[in-house]
């Protein structure tokens, strides 16, 4: 049962609970970074180990974090992460640098990231969150995979840089510009739906709890809301 368990953390965020085609979450950097199948795969690698490394702090120091300041402490735990990611590419990998540019630094705000220490590694032990990062992570590169050679190829008539002999003369550059960025974006978003039967895309009971901003809300609006929902 807890094989089980652990293998359903991993493998959700690839399909069913994927961040960028279920979750609609990071939808900037999917946007920004997909117009190549390199910057793409960068990306992801990045964003997918200070995802799994926020994690597993987060999740050692989550009896330590205070309540009331957990989100401000997460924040500085991604940063340094980041902060390590980008000292590691500059030096090692500076082409894959200069083409994320300053996307790189805005993994720190990434929603993916920061949504994940919340909800799952700040309630979890260090194991479950380390199956968490590496799924969530393989999810999103797979989904940025996945849109940057729908762009790419039919953008630029080309894959991974290399051309592709029967495109080049037949590209449509519209889909390497943000308008088809939206357009591949939603287009993949329904296939997921359709290779799911719409299991992926599931109702959840609305509750205020663990959101971080519950303090701020005022609970009329809140309970409208819910009411919305409900009809």
């Amino acid at each position: 049962m807890k094989k089980n368990s652990n293998l359903s953390i991993l493998l959700k965020g690839i399909l069913l609970e994927n961040p960028v085609f279920v979750l609609i979450l990071g939808t900037c950097p999917t946007l920004a970074t997909t117009t190549t199948v390199i910057g793409a795969l960068g990306m992801g690698l990045a964003a997918a180990a200070v995802l799994i490394c926020s994690n597993v702090v987060i999740s050692l120091l989550r009896k330590v974090i205070p309540d009331t300041a957990r989100i401000p402490c997460y924040i500085v735990i991604i940063a340094g992460f980041v902060t390590l990611v980008q000292m590691f590419m500059h030096a090692y990998l500076p082409d894959m640098y200069d083409l994320l540019g300053v996307y790189l630094a805005l993994i720190t705000v990434n929603c993916i990231i920061l949504g994940r220490a919340e909800m799952f590694a700040g309630k979890n032990t260090v194991g479950k969150s380390a199956l968490d990062g590496i799924g969530m992570g393989l999810g999103f590169t797979i989904a940025l995979l996945a849109m940057a050679t729908v762009r790419e190829v039919l953008g630029s008539g080309s894959f991974a840089g290399f051309d592709i002999p029967f495109m080049v003369n037949y590209k449509i550059e519209f889909f390497i510009k943000p308008p088809g960025g939206l357009l591949a974006y939603g287009l993949l978003i329904a296939l997921v739906n359709k290779l799911t039967n719409g299991k992926a895309i599931k109702k959840k009971e609305f509750s205020c709890e663990g959101c971080p901003s519950k303090a701020l809300c005022n609970p009329t609006l809140c309970a409208d809301f819910k009411a919305k929902e409900d009809n």
